[in-house]
């Protein structure tokens, strides 16, 4: 009997022993300057995992609250401080009654002016207004973009809000149950959008697959991820008063990188000095304003997005099975 009790506390303490030391993710310091955004003894930390494909993530400072998307769950999560994550929302991306394949689920996520939920829906292939109270959440949507001269987006992808209320987005096929094959495809490009005044507005069709998009502070200037592994860039374009874009140009090219390391450009954030934590080859990376990488969060599992805390001291990783809690600073 003692010699089972040994042996049971030895396994469990070996068990233990290898949740707590496997690896999260590494820091690769490439410039000085990440001193002051990443702090040299940063730490990791897994608060949720088990997700076929997490994505999306947004914080929430009127409730401390990490919101995220399982995409093929058709599920929106949400996580606080000392408590474990549960279920926030679901159906978060598609609410028909056929069944259907694919990626169904909301995937970027984001807030408004007024602090209400916007989801770029996969499955309903629009961006949505969620018609309820942030704290009372409910599936029932506004559309606030569906179509595009009258015939269905893809899926869009990801949606970011300008001050002035316009809302820009992606629109590559993911979510469709052929993806880029799909019959049901309508618009046979993948745009980025801008819808204005119940009205939307093509930004420019001509990334292959247009993922992430984020501002530049200022708000002068729009970025765009490419989550193609044969042009995995990120892509940024001037806006006039008018909207039209000029000057674009690529802001960083890591096709190269595809060969070697896990993922591709999607989700981003800007901090509010203007340095940028984007996903792609690897991780995170993580630019300054003006387009240098200062280093990166490399990522045991495939990084999709991120998040920052309201006093961006944390970064909150979405990285395939695992959500990834990363305190930058003290």
């Amino acid at each position: 009997m003692r010699i089972l009790t040994l042996l049971i506390c030895i396994t469990t303490l070996l068990s233990c022993t290898m949740k707590e030391t496997r690896t999260i993710a590494t820091v690769e310091r490439l410039d000085p300057a990440l001193d002051a955004i990443v702090d040299t003894e940063v730490s990791f930390e897994i608060i949720a995992e088990g997700y076929e494909w997490s994505e999306g993530p947004v914080w929430v400072e009127s409730t401390q609250t990490l919101l995220f998307s399982d995409v093929p769950k058709n599920t929106i999560y949400k996580w606080s401080e000392g408590k474990k994550a549960e279920v926030y929302l679901t159906p978060s991306g598609y609410t028909g009654s056929a069944p259907r394949t694919g990626e169904t689920g909301s995937n970027g996520l984001t807030l408004d002016a007024s602090g209400n939920l916007v989801l770029a829906q996969h499955g309903d292939r629009r961006i949505a207004r969620m018609n309820a109270p942030i704290d009372a959440p409910k599936a029932d949507f506004i559309s606030i973009a569906d179509t595009y001269e009258g015939k269905k987006f893809n899926s869009p992808n990801d949606v970011v809000f300008r001050s002035n209320g316009d809302v820009f987005f992606t629109d590559p096929a993911y979510g469709l149950p052929q993806q880029f094959e799909d019959p049901t495809r309508e618009i046979m490009f993948c745009g980025v959008y801008k819808a204005s005044h119940d009205s939307v507005t093509l930004v420019t069709d001509t990334i292959t697959r247009p993922n992430g998009v984020a501002f530049f502070p200022g708000e002068k200037t729009l970025l765009v991820s490419n989550s193609d592994p044969d042009r995995a860039m990120w892509y940024a374009f001037d806006l006039d008063e008018n909207d039209s874009i000029s000057n674009a140009r690529i802001f960083y090219d890591a096709t190269a990188l595809t060969k070697t390391e896990k993922g591709l450009p999607d989700g981003m954030k800007f901090d509010k000095q203007g340095n940028l934590f984007a996903t792609g080859p690897g991780g995170i990376w993580i630019f300054n304003s003006q387009g240098k990488v200062l280093g990166k969060i490399k990522t045991a599992e495939i990084a999709a997005n991120c998040a920052l805390s309201g006093d961006e001291k944390t970064l909150f990783i979405t990285a395939d099975p695992w959500i990834i809690k990363v305190r930058l600073r003290k």
